[in-house]
């Protein structure tokens, strides 16, 4: 069965940002959908901030597995009437895959319920990805650590809830640590968060990051029938 998948991007870096032009030219949405089109079983499509709706309207969320989230310096952008039609269908089932700075979208704070700020310096030295759950489905296929040569560092506190499981901890070269693979699970739908990612640097690129994209859409795909999110009477026993 195909995993019908969407990587939604902001793209705005890409248009301002010479820099981050030539190092995703077609933008990190379509990097990461080209990778996971990679995955037999995987079909991904792309949609942006820029398109009506940000391209995902009701008929096609409805038709979405797994969404992945990438934003940064738009969150404000991105209308409540989306945010809401997103989390809906995380309720009912459809798996979310939030991305680096995407920590702060609005979509991962309602279905968080908290701030969700951290630490961060942007310095561009190296990250250490450190599995912490070598067994879970998300870190098959990579080894100990995943190092990330150049990279932003996020640090702790991260204002999330406590997650179901920390698949990884991050290592920065000033001291820091942050647990920077982490999932949940709101009503059907499964959530994954994943760090690594600062759009100057190459990290979309890297084969042990896509490895991990590739397995978090297999595990966040649905595994049963849509749950039914409204309160139904049901009939009197007598």
């Amino acid at each position: 069965m195909t995993i019908r998948t969407v990587v939604w991007g902001e793209n705005v870096h890409e248009q301002i940002h010479p820099a981050v032009r030539a190092l995703y030219p077609q933008g990190m949405h379509t990097c990461i959908a080209e990778a996971l089109n990679t995955a037999p079983d995987i079909s991904a499509s792309t949609a942006t901030l820029q398109e009506p709706e940000h391209g995902l309207t009701e008929p096609r969320l409805r038709d979405t597995d797994v969404l992945l989230w990438w934003g940064h310096l738009a969150h404000d952008d991105v209308t409540d009437e989306v945010v809401e039609r997103i989390a809906q269908r995380v309720w009912q089932g459809m798996g979310l895959i939030v991305l680096h700075s995407g920590h702060y979208a609005k979509i991962f704070k309602r279905l968080m319920g908290t701030s969700c700020s951290l630490l961060y310096r942007e310095d561009g030295r190296q990250e250490r990805v450190w599995v912490t759950n070598p067994s879970h489905p998300i870190a098959q296929g990579i080894g100990r650590f995943i190092e990330v040569p150049e990279s932003e560092m996020y640090g702790e506190p991260f204002a999330i809830p406590n997650p179901d499981e920390t698949v990884f901890i991050s290592h920065f070269a000033g001291g820091e640590v942050f647990r920077s693979g982490v999932t949940f699970q709101r009503g059907g739908g499964r959530i994954f968060y994943f760090s690594p990612g600062h759009e100057t640097f190459p990290i979309y690129h890297q084969a042990d990051i896509q490895r991990v994209l590739v397995n978090a859409v297999r595990w966040a795909s649905p595994k049963s029938e849509p749950w039914v999110d409204q309160c139904i009477e049901l009939p009197s026993l007598d």
